[in-house]
């Protein structure tokens, strides 16, 4: 009897078992299943569908490491387009920036190699092809930069550096701009020694990019530059009383291919102050802009202090 009753025991339990096996054997066929379906729903284009699973399924962790899998697979699809999208515009930009300036240039050589022009229109179509060849120098140097910067190989050098007497060094070249742009200048730069850890070649690029900006869209009268050290940073400011930009342009002024609207639309490449953010952040400060339109324009720089 007893023995009956063991046995009997048994396969109550085994039944049970195998019922509760089957019951969860179902559940992941089903599940998985599922999980396939959603898949292929993700292969052919729609990102955001998940796979659901309840915190106690069989199959839950799975599930979740999935999504993840799906989630950081979405990521890349989006930043791969959204530097398509940035390649596409860097290209039309680059065919009528380059194609406009070179034309011009061709045109005017090619009246001059023809007899076209008379003796002081020579002179002149020969300045006029001087500054458009610089104009697209120009150009092909910030594209230069542009590809540096966002190369896998690019990498800035951290020097110790002397900020104070750098910045007298390229100011040196732009003070004949200046002049020749009837732009007055204050230049305010301690005499005693103030300290970055940085990359030269890359603080200049900076320094050139803001003051380039200023010369070809403030329609400024004067600018002053000045550095100052607070605390544990250095700061540089480059301000002008030009014609400042629209509080709806501010928050968009450093964005790669962007430019402001009005007078400022019909020059420049749009890379030049994104070209300098990312040199800043790059050397482990931060750029910012203060504008009043209509007014004056101020970028700050900072930079940490490096001990003397």
């Amino acid at each position: 009897m007893a023995l009956t009753f063991v046995l009997s025991f048994l396969l109550c339990i085994s039944v049970l078992s195998g019922t509760v096996w089957l019951t969860q054997l179902t559940a992941v066929r089903r599940q998985l299943q599922e999980m396939a379906e959603a898949l292929s729903d993700i292969q052919a284009g729609n990102g955001n569908r998940k796979i659901l699973a309840p915190r106690n399924d069989l199959t839950a962790e799975l599930s979740y490491k999935l999504n993840e899998i799906v989630y950081c697979y979405e990521e890349q699809i989006y930043k791969l387009k959204a530097a398509d999208e940035a390649n596409r515009q860097l290209m039309t930009s680059l065919s009528h920036d380059v194609r406009t300036p070179l034309t011009t240039l061709i045109g005017y050589l090619d009246a001059v190699h023809r007899g076209i022009a008379g003796p002081e229109e020579h002179v002149n179509y020969i300045e006029t092809a001087r500054l458009k060849a610089y104009s697209l120098k120009e150009y092909i140097d910030l594209l230069f930069d542009w590809f540096k910067l966002n190369s896998n190989e690019f990498t800035l050098s951290s020097e110790k550096i002397q900020l104070a007497e750098l910045t007298r060094n390229i100011l040196i070249n732009w003070i004949p701009v200046f002049e020749e742009n009837q732009i007055q200048y204050e230049i305010d730069i301690p005499e005693k020694p103030v300290f970055i850890h940085a990359d030269p070649d890359g603080y200049e690029r900076i320094i050139n990019n803001l003051i380039q900006n200023v010369i070809k869209h403030s329609h400024a009268s004067k600018i002053t530059i000045q550095i100052s050290k607070k605390q544990s940073d250095i700061t540089i400011q480059i301000e002008d009383n030009g014609i400042g930009i629209d509080p709806a342009d501010l928050p968009h002024i450093f964005e790669r291919l962007y430019k402001c609207d009005k007078e400022r639309s019909d020059k420049g490449s749009g890379l030049g102050l994104s070209i300098a953010r990312q040199l800043t952040e790059k050397m482990n400060g931060w750029i910012d802009v203060k504008s009043k339109s209509d007014h004056d324009t101020a970028f700050i720089i900072c930079f940490p202090a490096a001990p003397d």
